[in-house]
């Protein structure tokens, strides 16, 4: 395991991956600040943990409902989906205590 730092709407997160999965972390970070942006943007929601969820919200919708592009190679299974809801529980924990 590496400790990876990523960006979300202007914050730094530490979070620990596998090697091999670092860049695919990193899109991912990448991904989730674009997604989140856009929401903040839209000015409706207001606040980090809001936008956060708003953003697992629609991924999640989309990944069971296909509406995401999804290499072809890879199908989406229920422990990417279960790591997924880790790395972003354990993101919002963090957000909470730097807002505490």
């Amino acid at each position: 395991m590496e400790t990876v730092i990523v960006h979300i709407l202007d914050k730094e997160y530490q979070v620990a991956c596998p090697a091999e999965q670092k860049e695919a972390l990193r899109e991912s970070a990448w991904q989730l600040d674009q997604q989140m942006r856009k929401i903040k943007q839209g000015g409706k929601i207001i606040g980090l943990e809001r936008i956060a969820v708003m953003s697992a919200l629609n991924t999640t919708y989309e990944l069971l409902h296909g509406n995401t592009p999804v290499a072809a190679s890879h199908t989406v299974t229920q422990r990417d989906i279960d790591s997924l809801n880790k790395k972003l529980d354990e993101a919002m924990y963090r957000l909470r205590q730097i807002e505490i």
